[in-house]
């Protein structure tokens, strides 16, 4: 019976042992896939067409005519060269599209002249533009002529790739 009870005894410890004992054997798991974050979706607009004149956007667009707004002149000169036409084409066009657009034409010269000179100078620049606007559509309501003559410079040295930067009329938008 000792025997028995020794025996017993035993298998009861073993059992105790076996049933607290951990499991070291790794468990196996696949790994999750890592979280696929969904972009936020991105609105596209097309780039306006740099030829459409009545589109207000092109005036921040480099390729179009309507970023295009400043008209320079010969020296003493008040017609408008031929490579300035087209730009005024545009402008024309776009304020032919747009009732609310309003310009003033700020009109320059450089330094050579009397000061009456150069203002009397000035607004005939601003005319000649004023006239191919308005023979292009737009309104003569839209559009205003201011003559500087040489007191705005943008450039102060005194020769004549200064000058022609002065002698110009710029096509201010007052509203689009």
């Amino acid at each position: 019976m000792k025997i028995a009870l020794r025996l017993l005894l035993a298998l009861t410890l073993a059992l105790a042992v076996s049933a607290c004992r951990k499991d070291t054997t790794p468990e196996v798991t696949e790994p999750k896939p890592a979280p696929v974050e969904q972009p936020e979706p991105v609105e596209t607009v097309a780039a306006p067409d740099p030829r459409d004149y009545s589109d207000a956007r092109n005036f921040d667009n480099p390729e179009s005519l309507l970023s295009k707004r400043v008209i320079y002149f010969d020296f003493d000169k008040s017609e408008v060269k031929a490579e300035y036409r087209s730009i005024l084409a545009a402008h024309a066009a776009y304020m032919a599209s747009s009732s609310t657009a309003a310009v003033t034409l700020e009109s320059h010269a450089d330094e050579r002249g009397t000061r009456e000179y150069n203002l009397g100078l000035g607004e005939r620049r601003g005319n000649a533009v004023k006239g191919l606007l308005s023979a292009g559509g737009a309104r003569g309501g839209q559009m205003d002529v201011v003559s500087y003559g040489e007191e705005r410079p943008v450039c102060r040295v005194s020769n004549e790739d200064c000058w022609w930067k002065n002698r110009r009329v710029e096509v201010v938008y007052t509203a689009r």
